[in-house]
């Protein structure tokens, strides 16, 4: 995410920043891929996932048993569900605490080949007759409107939008609308990086930043950390292919190393290398991904 971090909007009036900023936007739109190109790297070298496995099964199962009021049918929704893995992690330990009850689970992820990965995850995994899917190929405003047209009425017990707050134009009004759907006892599952290493340049949106819309607006919420590192000392080491790809993945943009202009890649290293971003360790510089969670309540 760390071009989403670079500010592709309020640069200071800094000139160089200024000229960097430009050189992201073109950089950008001529390179960038889809979000989820590195993910099985972003495994192997971030604890992010096992950060977030970590809470699904020791702090998720409570929240979810605290839903649904103990009726038969269960109403979910994933929004940015990528490829699925998560989402059964999350519904396995649901049915976990509800074992009775039917899930009727709402599908929306934009990629074509997200979805078609996430279905054929679906069709490997076993004992999952106890869940109807309905897969929607749209963004989350697509959705909104297609919601708003379709099924005014209909209410969901649990909703997740995790690391996909990113890639709306409107995160508040997002989480507004999607928790409007909620039912009485219902949660909204959010979770974003927890904060950003450089403020004055950095303008991706963070949980820190809905916790500020939230308190604003008087909207009860639990609010989790879930610690995240991850060893970037690789990148720094020219023609390292680990670290390259890694820069890809921090980045989202395919062959970052051989393509970037020289004072964007510089200005990428800097930043990664920066006091507020990383620490040393041994002669190793670690990246922190601190990742934060928020359930916000109807």
């Amino acid at each position: 995410l760390l071009l989403e971090s670079y500010c592709p909007e309020d640069f200071s009036s800094n000139p160089n920043q200024t000229h960097l900023k430009q050189l992201i936007k073109v950089f950008r739109h001529q390179f960038q891929q889809v979000k989820t190109m590195a993910a099985p790297f972003r495994s192997l070298r971030s604890s992010e996932h096992q950060c977030m496995q970590d809470f699904i099964h020791n702090t998720l199962p409570d929240i979810l048993a605290s839903i649904g009021g103990g009726r038969s049918v269960f109403n979910v929704m994933g929004i940015g569900s990528g490829a699925g893995e998560i989402d059964l992690e999350m519904l396995a330990q649901l049915h976990l605490k509800l074992p009775h009850a039917k899930v009727i689970n709402k599908v929306v992820e934009p990629s074509n080949d997200m979805l078609h990965k996430y279905k054929v995850r679906v069709s490997t995994t076993p004992d999952l007759d106890y869940i109807n899917f309905t897969w929607n190929k749209m963004t989350a405003s697509e959705f909104e409107k297609h919601w708003q047209e379709k099924n005014p009425g209909e209410k969901m017990d649990f909703i997740h939008m995790i690391q996909m707050l990113y890639y709306v134009k409107d995160p508040e009004a997002t989480v507004s609308f999607f928790r409007s759907l909620l039912n009485k006892d219902g949660k909204l599952l959010i979770i974003l990086v927890k904060q950003l290493c450089n403020t004055e340049i950095s303008q991706c949106v963070t949980t820190g930043d809905i916790k500020t819309f939230l308190d604003t607006e008087s909207i009860p919420y639990q609010n989790y950390e879930l610690l995240s590192q991850v060893d970037i000392t690789m990148c720094f080491t020219e023609g390292d292919q680990v670290g390259e790809l890694l820069l890809d993945f921090l980045t989202e943009v395919i062959e970052f190393s051989k393509n970037a202009p020289e004072d964007l890649k510089k200005g990428v290293l800097d930043l990664l290398r920066h006091p507020d971003c990383s620490k040393e360790v041994d002669g190793r510089i670690i990246f922190n991904n601190n990742l934060g969670v928020l359930v916000v309540e109807p």
